[in-house]
This record gives C-alpha cells, structure tokens and sequence, in this order.
C-alpha cells in the first residue's frame, strides 16, 4: 500500500492529538483534576466511531458530488498559496454557518446536539462527533467546488481545520495573547460554546477563526464570574448508546405531534431550539435578553445603593461639621 504526502500528514496530525489526549489525561489523574470519566470517555469513543463509520459510507458520494460540481465552477485561483489561504479561508467560514444551523434550526440541532451532551469538556469531547453530519455536510461544501477548489483539497482542507477544532476542546490551558485570542478560536473560547449557562448559548461557531463570531455577533467572552457549567441546559436521563443519539429526534417528534396546526408543526423543525407554540419554552436569545435586563436592573439598584450611601456620608458629614 502506497501512502501520499496528504495521508502521511494528516496521519501525523491525527498521532499528535492522540498523544496529547493521552498527556492531559495522565495530567487530570495525577492532580486529581476530574477532566475524564470513565463512562463519558467511552462514550465519546463510541459517537467517534459512529461518525467515522457514517464518513467512510458516505466519502465516495462526497467526493463524487464535490468533483461533479467542480467542472461548473467560475474561476481557478492559480497562484498555489493563494489557492491554499482562499480554501482555508473560505472552507471555514462556510463552517462557521454550517455549525450555526446546527444550533439554530431544531432538525439540525436534534443531530448536533450529541456533540454538547457531555458534561465534561476535554480532548476526547472533540471526537464526540456530531454522528449524521457527514450526511448533511457536503450540501454547505459546495460553494467550495464553484470556487473552483478541487475535491480532494477540500476535504484534505476540511481534516486540517477539524484538527485544530478538536485541540481546542481543553480545560488546561487558560487564555492565550490577545492577539491570537482576538484572531483565532481558542480554548477559552470553545469551553463557552460548549457551557449551559444562558449567557454562554449558541455562542462562538468558529472552527479556526473567532472572527466570524466577532463579525457576525455570536461571540461571547469567557468570564470568570459566570462560571462554565457544561452539557446541555436539560440532560438526558437516558445516556445509553441509542438514546444519546436520538433523543432530541424523540423530543422534536414529541413537540411535532402535539403542534395545533401544519405551520407550527414545520416551525418546530426550522426554529431555534426552545421555540414552543405556545410560548411554554424560551429560545436563547430571549432568555439571554432577559438575563440581561436582569443584571441591568440589579446594576442600577446597585448605583442608586451607592448614590445613597453617598448622600448619607454627606449629610452626616455637613451635620457633624
């Protein structure tokens, strides 16, 4: 068996994360820090395997509908660093709102969810895939192919950048410079995307670049005063194999079924989780408009406080003088 260059370096890439899986690992068992769990880590391997299975079915339809689309596309970059930076660029993006359907359309969601199951964060969550994504995936690829980047560089471009993506899913490193905080997802990032906290949902879709949330108002600080709770805002109570990946299917179906009309049956599927016809249940962004109406009230009574205390101290001292 022959390898090629592009096999041998994704190869290499893929040993590195492993060893570094296997190094904060040893790191949380001999500090005692509780990064892992036996059972999540198992089960993180288990939705892996699951993903890759579903990948190696459906590769050769991917690279076939990619290549296909290929001989109508508009232009051909030439120059070989401008081809790779356009690609990467471009590839990344179209990741970015890949991942934001994903969080905002329930259909979406009720796959990706799996990967936001668990309640540990560390590098095994990167590999707890987003099972039926490969299903899916190529249809925001496309674009790519009318750019005219070739299908094998695009999912040569689509292994690189998921790489990184799963570097980033780790407690042990804190924030990095600004500047690389400013430009690209980082730890810190990530470990607020994957929180349950109101504050933190549906928040920083980057694979590689945080700028895309930056640009495009899905960006969130980590702040140490929200403290990171992760999971989802409602855990499964069932973690078995089946239901960890189908149980927000089982719910969607649920809320289908009890929707008074067709247009609320299709809205449960096409809106953002939370979404209810009868307004039982709240999305994000109203629960986080509310979170900050809340803290802007509590900021203003605490002003008045001080304003008051203030006044008090006067008072005293003009009596006193």
């Amino acid at each position: 068996m022959k390898f090629t260059a592009g096999d041998i370096s994704v190869g290499t890439l893929f040993g590195f994360v492993i060893v570094l899986t296997l190094v904060e690992l040893y790191f949380s068992y001999v500090h005692d820090r509780k990064l892992y769990s036996k059972r999540d880590t198992w089960t993180n391997v288990y939705l892996m395997v699951a993903a890759i299975l579903i990948n190696l079915g459906t590769k050769t339809g991917t690279f076939f509908l990619l290549d296909y689309f290929y001989q109508f596309r508009l232009f051909q970059i030439s120059n070989f660093w401008i081809y790779w930076i356009v690609l990467i660029l471009a590839q990344d993006f179209l990741y970015w709102f890949l991942h934001t359907t994903g969080h905002y359309v329930r259909f979406f969601w009720a796959m990706h969810v799996t990967h936001h199951s668990s309640e540990h964060f560390n590098l095994t969550t990167g590999f707890r895939s987003t099972v039926f994504e490969p299903l899916y995936r190529v249809i925001f690829y496309l674009p790519l192919a009318f750019m005219g980047f070739t299908a094998m560089d695009v999912l040569f471009a689509y292994l690189i950048t998921q790489i990184y993506g799963n570097l980033v899913h780790t407690r042990t490193i804190g924030k990095l410079h600004p500047w690389f905080e400013y430009v690209f997802v980082t730890p810190s990032h990530h470990r607020v995307h994957h929180a349950s906290n109101v504050r933190y949902l549906d928040k920083n879709m980057g694979m590689v670049l945080i700028l895309w949330d930056r640009w495009f108002g899905t960006f969130q600080e980590e702040i140490p005063d929200d403290e990171i709770k992760y999971g989802l805002t409602t855990q499964p109570k069932d973690t078995g194999p089946v239901n960890i990946i189908f149980h927000e299917f089982i719910a969607l179906k649920a809320d289908v079924n009890k929707a008074p009309t067709f247009k609320d049956k299709i809205k449960y599927m096409l809106y953002p989780p939370g979404w209810s016809h009868d307004g039982s249940t709240k999305i994000a962004k109203v629960m986080q408009q509310e979170l900050l109406e809340e803290e802007r009230k509590v900021a203003e009574l605490r002003e008045q406080e001080k304003v008051k205390d203030f006044n008090e101290k006067q008072r005293t001292l003009s009596s006193t003088g």
